[in-house]
């Protein structure tokens, strides 16, 4: 019972926004620290994700030197989230196996999903976050872009927002005036400059980056997959609501280590799931590492073994004993 209050008090302050003194009803709150020191080795969790969902957000977020992966079901529900060191293959790959395999996976332009979504939901449609390719669209041709292909296709991209679930005819029509544009402006991505180094560089390598974004979330089908099956375009539920909040705890918190970074993290995920009560119930306690040699341990030594030994004089010996 005592373990569990301190549990208790433990994560309260680790998710909410009480100082440690002020749960502690000391001035320093050296108490809460000492009683709850062991909390740190629980590790919570999250149930099995057997429930099978229409649509699945994903995301990734940096803490620290640790890039951790979410996934959100369209309802809201933090469905599993995994650590790794990078957006790669084997981490989108390792986050997907927790889950069952959703109709729409929704995502950004992160890379390793579109490998990690084939080996793992083979059947599962792709949509690619709007609100992420006008960002980038607008990070290659900035806010106003100095020529007219690289206004025209800004203001192409913009528009997206304004094409709704039902607006079929409409998407047809983005994508002729985007084959228009092609048309129009399209020899300008072409277009080469030799450098004063000899080399030659792309003229308009902005307009052709962007150009190259667009192109390709058409040509993979990735764009329109919200007017086919009604799934969310954007992972703003995910970024804009569990990350910001994930942000603001380790903001109320700064200074923690790393690791508890990470600890911070997960209780939070979890909570957002389920009641405290639930979530201890569940909680594991991190299980340490033995030390690899013990130094208050004697050395066992063999009488007979097959192994090798000097001393045995199988070798010769050099320095002051190879002179006596």
């Amino acid at each position: 019972m005592t373990r569990r209050e301190q549990t208790v008090r433990f994560v309260s302050w680790l998710v909410g926004k009480h100082t440690q003194a002020e749960i502690d009803g000391t001035g320093t709150g050296r108490t809460f620290r000492r009683q709850t020191a062991w909390c740190w080795d629980l590790e919570p969790r999250l149930p099995p994700a057997t429930r099978i969902h229409h649509a699945v957000l994903v995301d990734g977020i940096w803490i620290a030197d640790w890039c951790l992966l979410i996934a959100l079901s369209d309802t809201g529900r933090v469905l599993a989230w995994q650590w790794s060191g990078g957006e790669s293959v084997a981490a989108w790959k390792a986050l997907l196996e927790q889950v069952e395999a959703p109709g729409i996976l929704v995502s950004d332009g992160g890379t390793g999903i579109p490998t990690a979504l084939k080996m793992t939901w083979p059947e599962t449609k792709h949509q690619r976050c709007l609100f992420h390719i006008q960002a980038r669209i607008t990070r290659h041709l900035t806010r106003t872009p100095r020529t007219d292909a690289g206004r025209a296709l800004r203001g192409l991209v913009m528009g997206l927002s304004k094409i709704g679930e039902d607006d079929e005819d409409d998407a047809i029509a983005w994508q002729i005036t985007l084959d228009q544009w092609w048309r129009t402006f399209g020899h300008l991505t072409k277009e080469k400059t030799r450098l004063r180094n000899g080399q030659l560089a792309f003229t308009h390598d902005r307009l052709r980056k962007a150009w190259s974004l667009i192109h390709g979330v058409v040509r993979n089908q990735t764009l329109f997959t919200y007017i086919t099956y009604g799934n969310p375009r954007t992972t703003s539920p995910l970024e804009g609501g569990i990350n910001s909040q994930i942000r603001d705890v380790l903001r109320r918190h700064r200074g923690l280590s790393e690791q508890h970074q990470k600890r911070a993290v997960e209780w939070f995920l979890v909570l957002h799931e389920m009641p405290l009560d639930e979530a201890i119930a569940l909680v594991q306690p991190r299980t340490r590492q033995p030390a690899e040699t013990d130094p208050e341990t004697p050395e066992q030594i063999s009488l007979y073994d097959t192994g090798l030994d000097a001393d045995e004089g199988l070798w010769s010996r050099a320095g002051w004993a190879g002179r006596a």
